[in-house]
């Protein structure tokens, strides 16, 4: 086991709960990159994850326990993996 994976903290655990497609509540979120009415970009334990749609609002950013919750007509949600990373050491021997 390399000497990086011991010191990285856990990742937080991700949920994606979807009421009506007017509500959306999701944990594991680690920053929102950006939003608007139309979109929203986040970082989440599972990789970067792009919620589409109209109206869209965020009611509740809590990042500190990793909690956003979103209303509005959702109309897509799409995970990105996360590309490169890390050190150049970990991406060389990783």
């Amino acid at each position: 086991m390399a000497y990086e994976e011991k010191l990285r903290a856990p990742a937080k655990a991700h949920h994606v709960i979807m009421e009506e497609r007017s509500k959306l509540s999701i944990t594991g979120v680690e920053d929102v990159s950006s939003f608007d009415e139309d979109e929203i970009t986040m970082r989440t334990s599972q990789g970067n994850l792009i919620v589409r749609g109209s109206g869209l609002h965020i009611g509740k950013l809590t990042l500190d326990s990793g909690e956003v919750s979103i209303d509005g007509m959702v109309t897509e949600l799409c995970y990105e993996e996360v590309s490169g990373g890390g050190s150049l050491w970990s991406r060389l021997f990783g």
